[in-house]
């Protein structure tokens, strides 16, 4: 069996480059690498409501999955990201009853959002987490990047050219940067960048 990776939610921002969305940035427990994660707004809604405790007048769709589960006495045991393909993520729901045990498909979004509600915990398997993942350290107590720091641009530009136009090391460059910087969502289009490559 593949070794499982806990993750702990860091942080949720809103999503500069694409309207409406928002970045979910899960750390490894213990780790240096970051899951960054970009998911719908309905869905950070519900994840910073429950981690806020702030309970809706009505129930909202994740919990009444909960109900529903509870009412049929499942309980969630935890809930796996298995996958990355083209930079989008996969998971697995793993549910158990006293006669039987199931795994159902999800948005990881979604799954994190059920997770925080039974208290369960979040997992990555290592194929996905070495797809998806940047990696943030500190050194003395400072924010450091992987690898070399950023050459001075020796050329302005008006206008901010493409990934694409960038080659693999400026790119891996770029990605240490954003780490340092913690923008988590421009490192993840990097690291996105980077994939399609490989």
């Amino acid at each position: 069996m593949e070794k499982l990776i806990e993750l702990e939610i860091l942080g949720l921002s809103s999503n500069h480059s694409q309207s409406g969305s928002f970045t979910l940035v899960l750390g490894e427990v213990g780790g240096i690498r970051r899951l960054p994660i970009v998911i719908g707004m309905f869905e950070a809604q519900a994840i910073a409501l429950e981690i806020e405790k702030i309970i809706p007048n009505r129930p909202m769709t994740h919990d009444l999955f909960k109900s529903f589960a509870h009412g049929f006495n499942f309980d969630i045991d935890q809930i796996v990201i298995t996958d990355m393909k083209e930079g989008v993520f996969y998971a697995k729901i793993q549910c158990k009853s006293e006669r039987i045990d199931a795994e159902i498909d999800a948005r990881p979004s979604d799954a994190i959002a059920i997770a925080i509600r039974f208290g369960c915990p979040i997992f990555c398997s290592e194929k996905a987490m070495s797809e998806g993942a940047v990696e943030h350290y500190e050194v003395e107590g400072q924010e450091s990047q992987t690898s070399k720091p950023e050459p001075a641009q020796k050329f302005p530009t008006k206008k901010e050219p493409s990934l694409k136009d960038y080659s693999l090391d400026k790119l891996n460059q770029m990605l240490d940067k954003a780490i340092s910087n913690e923008d988590y969502e421009k490192a993840a289009r990097i690291r996105d960048e980077i994939n399609k490559r490989n």
